[in-house]
């Protein structure tokens, strides 16, 4: 990533926009669209035929939207402002498929006995040649409609594109069968033909009707199977954002209550949100307390306690209270909208290895043309016979088709960044794959990273003549009606050592300050311990004092505690090639002591640093030559990632912390780390195999076909397993298992 500084919302090198795009069939058409909205003056673009948006930056002095819609729409394709992530609209891709799938199944309905009667020569009855024609018609003219249509446009714009090699291969062999029905000795009603999957020359009265069928029905298959794909690729965007409520309970003026949409919330409204409902929108409490599941967002299955002034993210489910929320940020400002961005941000882009695949499959097709040209005067000049030509030349229109080449990085990231979403790993962008090839160290916080947040009691201090365990037992009965980390943390140690926890009458929970409540007739009082009370060797921990009836009884210590998961996640790191580092404001003793629990070497801790010291690390190791990776959640970690080579931030941390990196952990686990740079690594290996098979069988494929080595039916048939062999190898990346 870059190494400025953290990102200016007063950019004014231009404003973002994406935009909607209907009508492409191929990388070509990306290609194009691309190339004709980077003409307009200010404008930045980047179009991705998998997600079928333009990513555009550009400058509103000189162009807007409606400029750039009307620049898609004067080359025949369509353009709109995308609708809001998660609003309830048509879904245009189900449309397609449901277009491809009837233009398949007419396909092969009429398009297989043609194929069978050309190949089986005991199927050819008297008149077979025209009964073939009859049939294969509406597969050549209505099923390959969509391919003709597309060519017709692209020749307007003197251009081409996959499309207008099938349709012209398509035409070619159909009106060559045409031709030598009506014209030639290949019309007469006592004809037979004899077929074989390997050219056979010298055959003058040779038909291609089944060329005609045959290659429409491979090739719908191929796209139809791509786009089912694709649009199962990007399920982790839509079951994203299937978490959100749907209604919201509104508190009127007078008391009552009013339900409504949930989309139709405004920043300020109050709304009730009832034990086992889902919040709505993003808000603040203010009345009421509560324990809020935050799983389907974070991942964490310890319900997170709120009280009046708590902020509380949307999506989340209310676990105990009634709560009564102010509404901070709704619609497209929710955590949970934003978490879709980032997701849909990282399918639009490209990746820096897509970038050449684009520049080939732009040159591509004129070349492929001008090949097929040749093929065709090159035979006809050998073999004097425009039916013979025809075959190959038939061929290396067919087969040419870089459909896999322009699907190859696309529908790798999307499965890659939609499965990395399932799996709690947001990936900003596609560019980051390619850093987390080369990232050597990482740099990991301390606190609310490789610590878990959730303390822990490190001893109980009894004063004079005070049992321990009959201190320990009073505090806990308190603590038992309290769901604070704190409370929690003096439960659980009080149940590990065997203690009956007493039940406390007359609760009140001290907002900031502790909580009292009446226990076996004593009024005990728990709260932050003043200096003088803290027994020595305290400084790193947290001590709370014990009163009873106005005495102080004693004092607890708690630590927060070191994540069960980080150090077995530490040493995958270290299996993945990378360095870690410990990097926290602690002091020394707190910070070795954490160090050695999760396994990092003591010459690889380093303490006691502000924030400018944590990116003056960052900056060291990286003038040492290494590539390095920040992991952090805080405001205090964004400028350190920000000049990572790979900023990581916890999804439980900062919005300035989320903003400043590169990947997002919504999991709050260190082995969530791991598994995102796994993924991308994985992510980018697919890339980089898909692009290396695709431009394989193009080198291959062609010098094959214009050698007269491959019929187009044999040719039809490898095109279109090519696009479907990319498609289902990107989808080997939803079985991506994280922890493995």
């Amino acid at each position: 990533m870059s190494t400025t500084a953290l990102p200016d919302t007063g950019d004014v090198a231009g404003e973002h926009l994406d935009l909607a795009l209907t009508g492409m069939t191929c990388a070509a058409c990306a290609m194009r669209i691309e190339k004709k909205l980077n003409r307009l003056d200010g404008v930045t673009a980047t179009v991705n035929y998998a997600t079928e948006r333009a990513n555009i930056t550009y400058n509103p002095a000189t162009t807007d939207a409606d400029a750039m819609i009307g620049a898609v729409e004067s080359i025949g394709y369509k353009a709109a402002l995308p609708a809001p992530i998660g609003a309830d609209t048509d879904d245009p891709a189900l449309a397609r498929i449901a277009d491809l799938r009837r233009r398949l199944l007419v396909s092969i309905a009429f398009g297989t006995p043609v194929l069978l009667l050309s190949m089986i020569a005991p199927l050819q009855f008297r008149g077979w040649q025209w009964v073939a024609l009859v049939l294969a018609a509406p597969v050549a003219a209505w099923a390959a409609y969509p391919f003709h249509h597309a060519a017709w446009r692209n020749l307007g714009q003197a251009e081409a594109s996959m499309d207008t090699l099938v349709s012209v291969g398509v035409i070619a062999a159909f009106g060559w069968s045409l031709y030598a029905l009506c014209f030639t000795q290949a019309g007469d009603l006592g004809t037979t033909m004899s077929m074989s999957l390997i050219p056979t020359r010298g055959d003058t009265h040779h038909l291609y009707l089944e060329v005609a069928s045959t290659t429409v029905a491979l090739i719908l298959a191929g796209r139809w199977f791509e786009a089912r794909a694709k649009r199962r690729a990007g399920g982790a965007l839509r079951a994203l954002m299937a978490l959100g409520a749907n209604t919201a309970s509104v508190l009127q003026p007078d008391g009552s209550e009013l339900e409504v949409e949930a989309s139709t919330l405004r920043v300020g409204d109050r709304f009730v949100v009832r034990p086992g409902e889902r919040i709505a929108t993003d808000g603040v409490v203010e009345v009421g307390a509560s324990a809020v599941d935050m799983s389907l967002v974070t991942g964490e299955s310890v319900p997170v306690e709120v009280a009046p002034g708590s902020a509380v993210t949307g999506a989340t489910i209310n676990a105990q209270g009634r709560l009564v929320v102010r509404a901070t940020r709704v619609g497209a400002d929710t955590a949970l909208a934003q978490m879709a961005r980032l997701v849909e941000a990282a399918q639009t882009g490209k990746a820096p290895v897509q970038r050449l695949a684009d520049r080939v499959a732009g040159v591509f097709v004129p070349v492929v043309i001008t090949l097929a040209a040749a093929t065709l005067g090159f035979w006809l000049a050998r073999t004097d016979s425009f039916a013979e030509a025809m075959s190959p030349a038939v061929a290396v229109l067919i087969i040419a088709c870089p459909c896999a080449l322009g699907l190859a990085t696309p529908t790798a990231l999307l499965v890659g960044t939609g499965r990395g979403a399932q799996a709690g790993i947001l990936i900003k962008g596609p560019e980051i794959l390619e850093s987390t090839r080369q990232v050597d160290t990482i740099l990991l916080d301390k606190t609310g990273t490789i610590t878990t947040g959730q303390m822990s009691v490190g001893a109980v201090h009894a004063a004079a003549g005070i049992d321990a365990t009959e201190l320990l037992q009073f505090a806990a009965a308190v603590e038992a009606a309290s769901e604070h980390p704190i409370a929690r943390a003096v439960v659980r140690e009080a149940q590990q050592q065997g203690i009956a926890i007493a039940t406390a009458d007359e609760f009140v929970a001290h907002a900031g300050v502790g909580a009292s409540a009446v226990v076996s007739g004593r009024r005990v009082h728990i709260g932050r311990a003043a200096t003088d009370e803290c027994p020595p060797g305290s400084e790193a921990m947290t001590v709370v004092a014990v009163r009873i009836d106005d005495t102080l009884w004693g004092t607890i210590t708690v630590a927060d505690t070191v994540k069960p998961t980080s150090a077995a996640a530490i040493q995958r790191l270290r299996e993945l090639g990378l360095r870690p580092i410990l990097l926290t404001g602690d002091n020394e003793l707190t910070a070795t002591a954490v160090a050695h629990e999760v396994g990092i070497q003591p010459a690889d801790v380093v303490w006691g640093v502000l924030p400018e010291g944590k990116v003056q690390q960052v900056q060291r190791l990286q003038a040492e030559g290494r590539v390095v990776a920040m992991v952090g959640d805080g405001v205090n970690d964004a400028a350190a990632l920000a000049q990572a080579d790979l900023g990581i931030a916890m999804g439980t941390g900062t919005d300035v912390a989320i903003e400043a990196s590169d990947l997002t952990l919504v999991r709050a686990d260190l082995h969530a780390a791991a598994d995102a740079i796994r993924l991308s690594r994985r992510t980018l290996g697919v890339i980089k195999g898909n692009l290396f098979w695709a431009f394989a069988y193009n080198v291959a494929a062609i010098p094959l076909a214009m050698s007269w080595s491959l019929s187009p039916v044999v040719a039809s048939a490898a095109m279109a397993f090519s696009s479907v062999f990319v498609v289902s190898n990107s989808l080997r990346l939803r079985r991506f298992n994280p922890g493995t």
